[in-house]
This record gives C-alpha cells, structure tokens and sequence, in this order.
C-alpha cells in the first residue's frame, strides 16, 4: 500500500512538471502585433543596421549591427511581455542596443511600440538629436551614453514625466539645460558628464527630491553649487568635477545622509573650510580634489567604516593626519598637493593600502624611518613630501643626498624599454622606465641617472583595485618604437631629473594618443585633456593630444625652453577634470606621455659611440690568454683565490699555486676524463668525478675554449666563486688553463643536484622528509642573502634551479653554476640584458623585457621553493585543469584556500600544517608580478626564521585576461622548445652549463658557430 502512494505521488510530481513546462512554453510563444514586428525592422534601419534578423516568436534578436556577428562586448537585446489575462496581447518593452557603434539616428519609430517602457542606445556612433516623437510615449528609462549627439536637449523631454532614469553623457549636447527638465519628478538618476553644456543650473531641479544619481562632469557651466541639493534627501552619488561651477560647497550638504559617492573637484571659488560630512558616515568615495580646501582634515573620518577612497589631493590642508585606524576597509588615502604637517601616522602604514603623500610639509623621512622601510606590503610615495627646500632632500628615504656628477641631457623612452635611435645621425639612448609598472601612489628612481617619476591618483570606476600596470602599448602600429609605448596616471604624473648642471635647456615632449582610434566608431570619441607644468609654472592648459596632432595614433612634440638654476628639473603633467572617463571603456582618462628629451643648450651632450675603441682593439688582439692572466692576478691581489700562495706537493709536479692546477694533475685525478667517472653533461662539456692526490674528492667541470659562450662562463665562475665563500655557494678549489682545456674543480656533492633529488625516476630519488626540504628551502635563502646583500661582491646568479642546486652527504644545499651571473652595478636598481635563464624560474619584467635585479632571483627562489615543497617540477607540470605551471596552480589554491594540496602527497601526514602554509606563503610572495611586491632575501630568510610576518601576496591580473607571469612562461617556453627541439642534456648535471630548457642555449648556439 506505501507503494502504491508513492507510485501516485511519483506519478502527480511528473504530471505537474508536464503542466508548467508546458505552461511556460506557451508564456513563450508570444503573439506580437506584425506592426510591432515591422516597427522594430524600421527603428535598426534608421539605426543605420545593416543586418537584422528577429524571432517574434520567441522575442530574440538573431542580427543586428553593421557585421554579421556582433562585436564580442555588444549587447542586442529586445524584451516582450504578455497580458497575465490575455496571452495574444504581447508587446514590446524594452530594447537594448549596446557596443555595436550604429552611425544612424535615433529613431522616431519607438511610437508604434505603445508600451515600450526601456531604451539603451550605450555605445554606438549615433548622431543628430532626440526626435519630438520620443516626447509622447511612457518611456522610463533613457541611456544614450557614449554616441555624437549634438544640438540643445528639447525642452519638451521635461514632458516625459515617467522617466526615471535619464543618461546622456559622452555626446556633443550644447546649449543651457532646459528649466524644463525640473518637472522629472520621479527621476532617480541624471548622468549630463561631458558634453558642451553651458549655463547655471535651473533652479527648477530643487524639484527632484527622488534623485540619487547626479552627475555633471566636464561641462561648462557657471554659477556656484547651488543650496537646493538640500533637497536630495534620497541622494547616493553626487559628481560634479570640473562642472565649471564655482564654490563654496554648500554648508547644507550635511543633510544628505544616504550620500555614498561624493566626487567634487576642480571648482574655482574662495578658499573654504572642509565642508560638514559628520552625518554622511556611509560614504565610500570621497574625492574633494583641488576644491581650496583649507581647514584640517576632520577627525570623523576616521570612523567611516566603509570608507575605501579618500582624494583630498591638491587643496591648502594644514595640520597633521588622521590614522585612519578605524577605516579599515581604506584602499586609497591621496593627500598629494597640500600642507600637511607632522610625521607619517604608524597606523597609516598597514598591509594593503595605498598612500600618496607627496607635495607636501612633512617631516623628513629618513633612511631608518618606518615609512622608508622596503618591501613594505603597501604602496606610498613620499616625492617631494618634506618642509625642508634643501637639495640633499629633494629624494626621499635618502639621507644627504648629493649629485656624484651633472649631466647636460636626458631621454626617457615613458612606459617603454631601454631604446636607441639614429637622431641627427647620432645615436641617442632613450632610457625605458617599463620595468616600474605605476601605481595609484608610486615614486620610482632611477639610482644611478638620479631621474626618475611620481604618479598620483586611482583610476575610478575600472573595478580595478591592484592599479600597478600605469603603462601602455601598441606595437601593431605605424608609429615609430618610441611612440609605441607610454605612461600614464590618473591625475598627475611628474617626471624630475635631481642632477643637472644649471643652465638652458631644450625640453622635447613627445605624444601620440593611444587608447583611441580614427576609424568611424565610438572610439574616436574620446577626449583627454590634461595640463603641462614644467618647473610648477603652467605651460600648457587644457591639452589635447588628438586635437594638436589631428587624429590618434600619431605623434606630436612639444617643445620648451626651460632654465635650470638649481640642478633639479620638473614636468609635471595634471588632469583637471576635463575630457571623457568612459571611453573606450571606464577608467580612460588622466595624461599620458611617450618620450621626453631634455638637452642642454650649450653643452654637449654625451650619447653612445659606435663601433670599437682603439683601446678594444688592442685587448683583443692580445688575446684570450692575456685576459684570463690579468683576472688571476687581480683575483690574487685581493686574495680571492682559495689559500693564496701556499704550495702543495704533487708527486707527479713542480710546485704549483694552491688555486692552479695542470691538466695533467686533473687528468690523473680524472684517469684521464674516464666516462665511467662522468656524473653530469652540461650544454658545453662533461662533469668527471675525480680524487687528487691529497685525496680531496672533487667535481670538475670542463668547459670548451672555443666558445665565447664557455670563455664567459668560465670568468664568471672565477670571478664569483672564487671571492665568495659560504656554507650554502658550492666551493671552488681551483682551475686550469692549459691548451684548449678550461677546466673548473669544485668540491664533490655526495648526493649530486636537488632535480636528481626530486624529479628522477623514483628508484634513483633521495628520501627528502620534511624538515630536510625546510632546512634546503632555508639554506639556499641564506646563500642567496649572502650573494645579494652580504658578499663583499655583490652578485645576482641569474639562473636559480633545481639542477643548480647541489647537495652534500649532509643534504645541506649549495648554490653552483655561475657562469650566468652578473655583478651589481653601484646605485642600479636593474640593468638590461640578454634574457639568459631557464624557463619557468624566469622573472616577467626579465623574461620579456630583460630587466634585471636582484628581485629575478628572488623569484626564481620562490618557484624553486614551490618544487621543493610539492615535489613536482614547474616546467614539467601537468594539471587536470587549464593551470599552465605549478605557480599558476598553487596561485589558485591559495585564491581557494587549500594550500596544503601544494605538499607533496607523500609528506602530507608528517607536515606540520602552519610551517608548510608559512612557506608556501613566502613563495608565492616571491614570485609576485611586480618586483616590487617581492621581498628582499634578508626579509624571506627571517620570514622562515620566524622574525618578519609573511605579507599577503599580489596577484598579477586574473588568469582570464592573461597573468602576466603565466603569459610569460608560456610565450618564452614555446619559443624555446622550437628552437631547441633536437637538444637533448641530461638532468643529472653537476653543476650543468645549461639544460633543456635554457633560453642561453640560443645565445650560445650563434657564438658557437661564429668561431
């Protein structure tokens, strides 16, 4: 019987399912009037649509747009609604028609749709005005954003008083805003942002006490604000920037307690005390920027627990800063440009945030001081925030800073790479600043040329809240390198030269307008203007790249005369407010610059010579052997070669120094390079195991003499092992130069490479249990901190890796292989070279770019440390999912929380939990995308230790628009693995040259067949 009833109820459930299917079938099925039908044909037309294809039946456009497929962001979207008591009465209510740049009109046939409610023509290239028809139907909404509407707004738009939401921003409206439009009682949101619109505002909107969105940005109106926005009691966002409107801000703003996002900036007017917000405690935004804004910040603020952007920037604010210590959610404080006095509050300074202080009173910020700390988890720029006009503090966290010498010129190649071009048949270096990617508060130097940037300003409404990538690029164009790259901010960007010698100079700004374009589409649409300052005096206002050079993507200079007299140089380029934020897409707007040159008038102006000195001549046709003689005795002179001149005998030998050694000792201690003692294979000779005659075990590496390659690498190892001794860098005994013989002898690893270690065929694997991959993962730390900070030479390796990374009978790990390593240039934060490295440890800003610093080994530890902890290699990685790399892989499980999946599944059971996290932590922040997220390897090593928190990590972008670390290993393996297709060396290396993956394979290849 229980059967039976839940046969019935089985059966009733499917019956019912059967019932609202077919119910909702038929809700479907609409019946549209054929006149409606027709009607839309006609409104694609006056459009200007070239196809059109709709299914009445089921109200889905088909085609639509001047291409048969649509534009991947176009929306094509009609929606249509039955009677509930009559299905055959169906109709038409909305139409959307978004991204697909239509060059028609607007269309007077919306009246043969009665009920038509929703029209959103966002996005296209439409011109003419608002048909009168539109006056007479009952449309509620009206988005007309982004298109080349002109003429006055018809008065009669204030007859449509259904409308609640009216969007008209981005045409070319002129005229006064008609009184008319007051009678919108039942408007909610009213968007006029930039257009030629002139006039006070009517007095008739104190009428609009429903509004909750009003925005009047970029316009052209006069007048003050006016009081009667007391009467927006239900008012959310209010933006007025450089509306044209003058100030004060009304006292009565302190009634609008629903207020949160208040943008209002560049008003003229008196100097004024900061308006009353004490009730506006939900507020998120708040931008009140260059409103001559005198009083002190408010302590209030403070509170605002959903605060997240706070721009006070660029008003005469006195007194000291808030902590802001319980607006916990501030992403953003930007303060530039005022008075502010004191030191920086230590609460300020917390994981996260960002911070601009710069232009302003404060105290000096000292090497020492908490604010100068690196590798803080924050960002902060402090150009140019101290009282004092001394010289020796014009750069900040620099104590008694003095110009080691003056230059007479500078080009910067903005947002690009280092860059030299033909000028005047001279060769001029344009110095690229790419590798420092911006940021909504960044202060970059260059050390060692003491010039260098400061960028202000958040990019609003991009929902984009890391803001580091402050660079643009084009390079499928046909302007010239220097104009494919630039820089630009969201409200100003200085660039400064701190050591030039006084005098008149010719200043050379180069522009090209890169984000619009000249085709017959929406995109042409864009206006940025910004101001030019060269040395705080205003030079240009209102500049518009496109206007001065007649079109995008074309280039135009700007030349000045300017006279140094205090060896400091400023330019100093600030947006105001004026032109378009929405195109091509939100957040476009602020300036942007592609070079500068800066030449003095009557001193010459050093620039790269070509071809060889006499000098260079000379030494080469010395020779090879001379070299190598002349780097021994300076090694000697310094006692870098291991236990100077003290003799050992040799039964078989004369005496011989402690560090040099005859092939013909090697070759006894080898049996004569024996294959049965070979224990690696490196891209340029073998690895023999041998014994001398002391009965010292070694490793000796044998390099060939007739690769330029080989001769490189071979100095670098001597060069660098030889003057740095410590527990973790692999010791070398000596070397021999005999012949066509360039032979290395190192200290025998009993348990050979950490790659053999871990990613050999299982029956060839050292057991490794946790604490020994923690004790390695530690002891390459402290080797790196010793080769980066301590070293008297400092050295950056360049090709950290498993297979360089050599392990004792102990498993205590030694740093090898330095044949790519590069001394640290004094006061360079990077130098630019040839990518030589292995794929997957590479850093991005070296992998395609070539800039180079200590940060690239830093991030090749932090892959290796990945390796170690998952006991998987990076390049050899296969994921179920789309994850092209271990890195990418262990980035999503940290975004989802289940790091320990990244230990390797054997160790899971005796892993201690907190440890494991804690470094797989210090990995991921290692290989952060910017190299200034990454830690300094002092910093990882106290990490590990337990002395320095580990900071949160920053992701590069979202792996869906391309992480730059994950689109550099991709790109550059692929590039390789064609090139080195038929190359096959064996991992078990000791110390190898190179390995499969090595991008200097490329560069070895051409030497090698040049000899």
């Amino acid at each position: 019987m229980f059967g039976d009833k839940k046969k019935n109820i089985s059966i009733f459930v499917f019956s019912a399912l059967v019932i609202i299917c077919f119910n909702l079938y038929g809700v479907n099925a609409f019946k549209l009037p054929q006149d409606e039908v027709d009607a839309l044909e006609q409104i694609a037309t006056t459009l200007g649509s070239k196809y059109w294809k709709f299914d009445a039946e089921n109200c889905i456009v088909e085609k639509v747009g001047l291409t048969e497929t649509p534009p991947p962001t176009a929306e094509q979207v009609i929606e249509c609604e039955c009677s509930p008591t009559n299905a055959n009465d169906c109709h038409v209510v909305k139409i959307a028609f978004k991204d697909h740049s239509l060059p028609g009109t607007l269309p007077p046939q919306i009246t043969k749709l009665p009920k038509l409610r929703e029209i959103d023509l966002a996005y296209n290239y439409l011109n003419g005005t608002i048909p009168l028809e539109w006056f007479t139907t009952n449309l509620t909404l009206i988005s007309l954003l982004v298109n080349r509407l002109s003429g006055e707004i018809p008065k009669e738009l204030g007859n449509l008083t259904s409308l609640t939401y009216l969007e008209l921003e981005s045409n070319a409206f002129s005229g006064t805003i008609p009184q008319e439009l007051g009678n919108l009682v039942h408007l909610e949101k009213l968007l006029l942002s930039s257009n030629n619109l002139t006039g006070n505002l009517p007095a008739s909107f104190s009428k609009l006490q429903n509004i909750t969105d009003f925005r009047i940005n970029d316009l052209q109106l006069s007048g003050t604000i006016p009081s009667y926005i007391q009467n927006w009691k239900e008012l959310q966002r209010l933006e007025m920037v450089a509306s044209g409107l003058t100030g004060p801000i009304p006292s009565v703003i302190s009634v609008l307690n629903n207020l949160q996002n208040l943008r209002i900036s560049d008003i003229g007017g008196p100097v004024q005390p900061f308006p009353s917000l004490k009730n506006s405690t939900e507020i998120s935004k708040l931008v009140l920027k260059n409103c001559n804004l005198a009083g002190q910040i408010p302590d209030y603020l403070s509170n605002f627990e959903n605060l997240e952007t706070l721009d006070l920037s660029f008003n005469k604010l006195p007194g000291v800063i808030p902590s802001f210590a319980h607006a916990e959610k501030l992403r953003f404080l930007i303060l530039a440009g005022n008075r502010l006095e004191g030191d920086v509050p230590a609460d300020l300074l917390r994981d996260g945030i960002t911070v601009d202080l710069s232009y302003n009173n404060l105290k000096w910020q000292s090497p020492e001081s908490r604010s100068c700390r690196p590798n803080m988890n924050l960002n902060l720029n402090l150009f140019q925030s101290t009282s004092t006009k001394e010289s020796s503090k014009f750069l900040p966290c620099i104590d008694d800073f003095k110009c080691p010498q003056y230059s007479s010129c500078l080009h910067v190649n903005c947002g690009g790479s280092d860059l030299t071009l033909n000028q005047n048949k001279t060769k001029i270096l344009y110095q690229g600043d790419g590798e420092a990617e911006g940021g909504a508060a960044k202060y970059y130097l260059k050390r060692n040329d003491y010039w260098g940037f400061s960028s202000t300003g958040d990019y609003m409404d991009d929902n984009n809240f890391q803001n580091t990538r402050f660079t643009v690029f084009v390079p499928a164009s046909n302007l010239s390198d220097l104009y494919k790259s630039a820089r630009i901010a969201p409200v100003s960007l200085t660039y400064f030269h701190a050591c030039l010698e006084n005098g008149k100079y010719t200043v050379n700004l180069d522009f090209a307008e890169m984000r619009f374009t000249n085709d017959e589409t929406y995109n042409r649409l864009g206006r940025r203007v910004f101001d030019i300052y060269i040395q705080e005096e205003l030079v240009v206002k209102d500049f518009n790249i496109m206007d001065e050079a007649k079109g995008a993507q074309k280039p135009i200079t700007k030349t000045f005369s300017v006279n140094v007299t205090n060896h400091i140089l400023t330019i100093r380029l600030s947006w105001a407010g004026k032109g378009t934020t929405r195109i091509p897409t939100r957040g476009v707007y602020g300036p942007l610059i592609s070079a500068i040159s800066i030449v003095s008038d009557s001193k010459p102006c050093a620039s790269p010579g070509s071809g060889m000195s006499l000098g260079a001549k000379v030494a080469i046709g010395l020779g090879f052997p001379c070299l190598i003689l002349f780097i021994l005795g300076v090694l000697w002179f310094f006692g870098c070669l291991p236990k100077r001149w003290q003799q050992r005998k040799d039964p078989n030998e004369e005496d011989l120094p402690s560090g040099t050694f005859t092939l013909r000792q090697i070759k006894f201690a080898t049996d004569d390079f024996n294959p049965a003692n070979k224990i690696g294979e490196g891209g340029f000779g073998a690895v023999f195991k041998g014994e001398l005659s002391d009965g010292r075990v070694v490793a000796v590496k044998q390099l060939s003499s007739k690769s330029r390659q080989g001769n490189r690498e071979f100095l670098n190892e001597i060069g660098a092992i030889s003057c740095l001794q410590h527990p973790n860098l692999v010791k070398l005994h000596g070397f021999c130069v005999e012949r066509s013989q360039l032979l290395l002898v190192y200290e025998y690893m009993e348990n050979n490479s950490l790659a053999q270690a871990l990613f050999s065929p299982k029956h060839k694997q050292i057991p490794l249990d946790w604490p020994t991959r923690f004790k390695i993962c530690s002891g390459i730390a402290k080797g790196l901190a010793f080769l980066h900070e301590e070293s008297p030479l400092k050295f950056v390796h360049r090709d950290i890796k498993a297979t360089n990374i050599l392990l004792d009978k102990d498993l205590t790990p030694k740093i090898s292989d330095f044949g790519l390593a590069r001394l640290d240039e004094e006061e360079n934060t990077h130098v630019s070279t040839k990518v030589a490295g292995t794929i997957g440890y590479m850093a991005p800003e070296y992998a395609l770019w070539g800039y180079l610093s200590f940060k690239a080994d830093v991030y090749s530890y932090g892959v290796l440390v990945l390796e170690i902890v998952a006991g998987i290699s990076n390049s050899s990685f296969m994921a179920a999912g789309d994850d092209v790399c271990l890195l990418e892989w262990a980035t999503d499980l940290e975004e989802s929380g289940d790091l320990m999946q990244v230990v390797d599944e054997r160790l899971r059971h005796e892993v201690d939990k907190k440890e494991a996290e804690t470094l797989i932590k210090v990995a991921l922040v290692c290989t952060s995308a910017s190299a200034s997220d990454r830690p300094i390897m002092s910093e990882v090593v106290g990490m590990l230790e337990g002395h320095y928190p580990v900071p949160e990590s920053t992701p590069g972008t979202s792996r869906r628009s391309g992480d730059i670390r994950f689109k550099a290993f991709k790109d550059v393996r692929k590039g390789v693995e064609e090139s080195n297709s038929k190359t096959q060396l064996s991992t078990n290396s000791y110390p190898s040259s190179s390995s499969s993956t090595h991008v200097a394979g490329q560069e070895r290849k051409q030497d090698e067949s040049k000899t």
